[in-house]
């Protein structure tokens, strides 16, 4: 089946677009062919996730260190990851940012004029407001990556994340968004340059995320596992737009039925938040409780995705790719809601199955298809897993980086 997800291309035309950045940015290209490798400093909110300090510390690896060498200012914390990064020579520096003002920003500005990077590369809004302190302190290249929309309480995108990127958008010279949504977002609502906007696809750590090779570990409570059940998961933070509810009542729905097939049904949904109780609440008012295993946030997920056989995520809105990809790096069929970047990964009847995010029959419907259908769940996922190793790969995503970083610095072989 041929793929529906457009393949990171850092720039429709790489040289071209290194004279045009000449002629917007007079330092671009600079910099001599050769010599010393670039210094690159990753501004981050915290490394307290491992998922942002494992795809970090993935990327560093995965780049020559004979072209650029890293540092990583934390504006809040570090994290358990650290020594690995340290290990790769990686500077870390926190900033211990209790709350935004003049002193925090005064800091930064002392660090990345110490640091003297080539080439600043900040994250999601909370990163940008460093642009602007980059600016200043005469980093004269600077990329700006999106993993996720601001969203309001409402749900609806933020205003004020909204305007704050209009405003700081003439200070960033390339983009970098992981899907094709949030692309034509940065163009059509922020108001970027389409030839300075790159999709790069996440890449996955295919050794690290690998199909279960005998019997699911035995993970949660007494009973929970046993021969024969089929595990239900989903990984994420548990709150409004994650939709977990709706997850819940799909499965007490299908827990309730004749079939079966149901009974051997278990749900396990991995992560923290302000849903957690409530879906917790859910389960026990349907006297399920045994069935199902939440158990907040865990550091566990390869072993915990190998204990499953589905993965669901019924989110309402979704931007980030990194726990389908897991998931399908795992060997796992994919349940998706049919927003955002699911319908560029999950593709329908092949590795997976898309319905709409506010529909528990039809979401009941397709994890029943999978409990009943077990040969059908194993050849979708065994297809969820060559799709990621042909297309996410970690050198395949770290290429892309390297086409962009090359590009602005004017660095060549």
């Amino acid at each position: 089946m041929p793929s529906t997800h457009r393949r990171a291309q850092p720039f429709p035309d790489v040289a071209g677009l290194g004279a045009k950045h000449a002629a917007a940015s007079p330092m671009a290209n600079s910099f001599p062919a050769a010599g010393p490798a670039r210094l690159v400093v990753h501004v981050v909110e915290a490394l307290s996730s491992a998922q942002t300090e494992t795809g970090l510390l993935n990327l560093i690896r995965h780049l020559p260190a004979e072209r650029y060498r890293h540092a990583i200012v934390c504006l809040r914390g570090q994290g358990d990851y650290e020594a690995g990064l340290r290990e790769q020579g990686v500077e870390i520096v926190n900033l211990h940012q209790q709350e935004r003002g003049l002193l925090h920003y005064l800091r930064l500005y002392r660090v990345l004029r110490g640091l003297q990077p080539d080439l600043i590369h900040t994250r999601n809004r909370s990163g940008l407001p460093s642009q602007l302190v980059a600016a200043l302190a005469g980093v004269r290249l600077r990329v700006h990556a999106e993993y996720g929309r601001d969203l309001g309480p409402d749900g609806a995108p933020s205003f004020r994340g909204r305007a704050l990127r209009r405003l700081l958008r003439p200070l960033i010279d390339h983009f970098i968004t992981a899907n094709g949504d949030l692309e034509q977002w940065l163009v059509g609502a922020i108001g970027a340059e389409p030839a300075r906007v790159s999709q790069i696809a996440n890449g996955v750590d295919s050794v690290q995320f690998h199909p279960r090779l005998g019997p699911a570990a035995a993970v949660g409570p007494a009973g929970f596992m046993h021969d024969g059940v089929f595990v239900i998961g989903s990984i994420g933070r548990m709150d409004d737009g994650a939709n977990h509810t709706l997850l819940v009542e799909a499965f007490l729905r299908l827990i309730a039925s004749p079939h079966p097939a149901h009974q051997r049904l278990r749900l396990m949904i991995v992560g923290d938040g302000p849903a957690r109780a409530e879906c917790q609440a859910m389960l026990n008012r349907a006297g399920a409780a045994a069935r199902a295993w939440l158990p907040g946030a865990r550091s566990d997920i390869a072993q915990l995705l190998r204990a499953m056989d589905l993965f669901v995520l019924p989110s309402l809105t979704e931007d980030r790719a990194n726990a389908i990809l897991e998931a399908m790096a795992s060997g796992l069929p994919v349940v998706a809601s049919a927003v955002g970047c699911n319908a560029e990964l999950v593709h329908p009847g092949f590795t997976g199955i898309l319905v709409p995010p506010t529909s528990t029959e039809l979401l009941a419907a397709a994890v029943s298809d999978y409990c009943r259908i077990p040969e059908m769940a194993a050849r979708h996922g065994a297809r969820a897993r060559s799709h990621v190793i042909a297309r996410h790969s970690m050198p395949a995503m770290a290429r892309d980086y390297l086409a962009v970083y090359d590009a602005l610095t004017g660095f060549e072989t």
